[in-house]
């Protein structure tokens, strides 16, 4: 099997736990407030299906792609919540949940179908199939990670957060791009603890910037869906410390992050 092929079938795997979580959701759920702010249930779904739609594009019609970017530019830091805002408006639960599947469907059966080696645009840098893949993983754990604490759900860390951690590891400099800062020039060491006890390593050994701790914690950290306060994660020298606060494994503008929980 090849590298795309798992990441799919990772993907479709995360993608069809989330979707066990906000079928039994009812109405009210639906409707209900999450951790992303102004964003409820409903929001984060449509979120998901409609990045999954613009990603069909860039896979299948990269010209038109750009003037999808085009329009991103012109309102920057609203535009996807613009897109949610709309698709909820338009689409009551039961037919949200229909459109996301319908969605991620037709980009996953596109992405492989696309030949080896193929790049497509992106609102960072262009994607591979397996890189455009897991940045849907990434995207779908991490949605649903906003589900699960708004409907109390407890989901239990799985080997797919891997493919989190990788794109979380290389997305380093890019956080610094979108913030107007140099990324430091030496590489760091990255080494993550998963829940079977395995060691995820990333960076040259003898790195004198490292990062340690929990796999699961650093898959929130670098999604911002909890703040490094809260979280297991360490850094040893000033650079890898400095990322720990600005982390992002998403492309689009600098995120605000989440609130330490002893300030909310």
């Amino acid at each position: 099997m090849s590298d795309a092929s798992a990441v799919l079938d990772d993907l479709r795997s995360e993608s069809h736990e989330l979707d066990l979580l906000v079928a039994g959701a009812t109405a009210r759920q639906w409707a209900g407030t999450t951790p992303a702010e102004g964003w409820t249930l409903a929001h984060q779904i449509a979120h998901l299906s409609w990045t999954d739609d613009v990603a069909l594009v860039a896979v299948t019609d990269p010209g038109r792609f750009a003037d999808e970017v085009a329009r991103a530019m012109e309102d920057p830091e609203h535009f996807v919540d613009r897109a949610a805002e709309e698709i909820v408006a338009a689409c009551p639960p039961d037919a949200l949940l229909v459109r996301w599947r319908e969605s991620r469907a037709r980009l996953h059966e596109a992405l492989a179908a696309a030949p080896a080696g193929t790049k497509f645009p992106w609102y960072g840098p262009p994607m591979s199939v397996a890189s455009m893949a897991t940045a849907r993983l990434m995207e779908t754990w991490a949605h649903g990670q906003d589900v699960a604490d708004a409907l109390g759900a407890v989901r239990a860390p799985t080997a797919r957060l891997r493919h989190v951690a990788r794109i979380g590891v290389r997305a380093r400099d890019y956080a610094y791009f979108v913030r107007g800062l140099e990324p430091p020039a030496e590489e760091f060491r990255v080494e993550l603890e998963s829940p079977d006890g395995a060691l995820l390593a990333y960076g040259p050994e003898d790195a004198a910037q490292r990062v340690t701790g929990p796999l699961y914690d650093f898959c929130l950290l670098v999604t911002q869906r909890a703040h490094r306060d809260d979280l297991a994660v360490r850094a040893q020298g000033p650079d890898a410390d400095a990322w720990l606060s600005i982390a992002q494994a998403f492309a689009g503008p600098a995120g605000t992050g989440r609130a330490p929980k002893a300030e909310r």
